[in-house]
């Protein structure tokens, strides 16, 4: 098993303080992010300085209904190569739903969602792991997510779950403590029971990350400072195991370098105060092959799917919630979900905030409940502006302008028409006829 040692996330917002810092054994990439043919330049100089570099997959789905896409494998696959890892993780979650298995439009997330801990879901689950481990290079591990909410009619526990998609595929787990926090607060689960029920013999390492609390609510945020509930988990974790690696986790709302220091101090102390307890030094443990998964029911899957579009539809389209689920909740979600994606939106198509001034969020928002997501952000980022122009706005002759001219440039695969208005009339056409 590979030692890594304490890391932080890299992001490029603080791609020169992480660069800086002192006592970083390793970093972790955003896998999307990152093109193989052309590597940050501070990626390749911590590389230089024998710094490992995991890339962290986020739009994989290995939880849901369909089997993984051979075309992110393959990415995946890239990067792991491009940046010489030992190892690559993803997500247990799924991220989009419809599609073949429903006869319905495919909807995407833009978010990790739970899987339900169900027998069914936990045969596909390993069918697509070790699909994707065949497919991979090197070894996969696999991160639990927070959660908002609950499925009706679970059958396992978290720690149950964990223990038996490790011990069926011999999966490396990559355990979030910050998540399992999450998971006490939103769905009352304790977090000493989930490490005592994981196998932790199959850890690959540890994430650790900030939230808040609002409502009764706790957000996985990665934009605040991790709090003490977190690290006492994670010292909860120490005294059992010793961590292959830890790693600070932060997205957004990124604060002084040296108080993202203190951070990594704070989680050596809660490693250190964790490793004196225990109270002598485990044996490595050994473990068996992975047993043979076999192929997933055609039926099993096509379940999961029906189930997952309904939720997902209630989440991104405003249809009824289910039957079983937290209202409340999934209303919750459904509210993060929308502000996520005009967050990612902004990010992505930094041009439309400028354009729309203060109106962006508001149009965004407004445009979100009545258009889910079915592609990537950037096409959204597209089917947004595009729609705003067909409905003959912005009302300020100037910015439906600029914004007209932006789309113009990015709506085709082909250079800009000598005459934008036809182009642009047909497209709209388009976008009306898609009503």
């Amino acid at each position: 098993m590979v030692r890594l040692g304490t890391g932080i996330g890299w992001r490029p917002e603080i791609a020169d303080a992480v660069e800086r810092m002192p006592g970083v054994d390793w970093v972790e990439a955003v896998a999307e992010n990152v093109c193989p043919g052309h590597l940050p330049e501070s990626l390749l100089r911590l590389r230089e300085r024998g710094v490992t570099v995991v890339p962290h997959g986020v739009s994989l789905g290995l939880g849901g209904a369909e089997r993984p896409d051979e075309t992110r494998l393959t990415a995946l696959a890239e990067r792991a190569e491009a940046l010489g890892s030992p190892l690559v993780t993803e997500h247990i979650a799924f991220v989009r739903a419809g599609g073949a298995l429903t006869a319905s439009p495919r909807l995407e997330a833009g978010h990790l969602l739970p899987v339900p801990r169900t027998r069914d879901a936990l045969d596909v689950l390993c069918e697509n792991v070790r699909i994707a481990q065949d497919a991979l290079p090197v070894p996969l591990a696999v991160e639990n997510i927070a959660a908002l909410f609950s499925w009706p009619g679970e059958e396992m526990t978290e720690g149950q779950f964990l223990y038996e998609l490790a011990d069926r595929t011999g999966v490396r787990l990559l355990i979030d403590v910050a998540n399992l926090h999450t998971n006490h607060v939103n769905r009352g689960e304790d977090p000493a029971k989930a490490l005592a029920e994981l196998p932790l013999e199959a850890l690959a390492y540890v994430h650790v990350a900030g939230g808040f609390e609002r409502d009764g609510v706790w957000h996985d945020s990665h934009a605040h400072p991790v709090p003490r509930p977190v690290l006492d988990i994670l010292t909860d974790l120490a005294s059992r195991v010793s961590p292959p690696g830890v790693l600070l986790e932060r997205d957004e709302n990124f604060p002084a370098p040296e108080e993202l220091e203190r951070e990594l101090d704070s989680i050596r102390e809660a490693l250190a105060t964790g490793g004196a307890s225990r109270t002598a030094a485990l044996p490595e443990p050994v473990r068996t092959a992975a047993r043979a998964v076999p192929e997933a029911p055609a039926p099993v899957r096509e379940r999961l799917a029906l189930e997952q579009t309904a939720l997902l539809s209630a989440l991104v389209a405003g249809t009824p919630a289910p039957e079983g689920f937290d209202r409340v909740r999934l209303g919750v979600q459904a509210r993060a979900l929308a502000a996520k994606r005009a967050d990612v939106v902004a990010k992505v198509a930094p041009e439309l905030p400028v354009i729309l001034g203060d109106g962006y969020r508001p149009a965004f928002l407004a445009y979100a409940q009545r258009h889910p997501m079915t592609g990537g952000y950037r096409r959204d980022a597209l089917e947004f502006a595009g729609r705003l122009l067909a409905e003959g706005r912005p009302a300020d002759a100037g910015a439906r302008t600029e914004l007209r001219e932006w789309w113009q440039e990015r709506s085709g695969p082909k250079p800009r028409s000598r005459r934008p208005g036809v182009r642009l009339a047909r497209a709209t056409r388009r976008v009306l006829l898609r009503r």
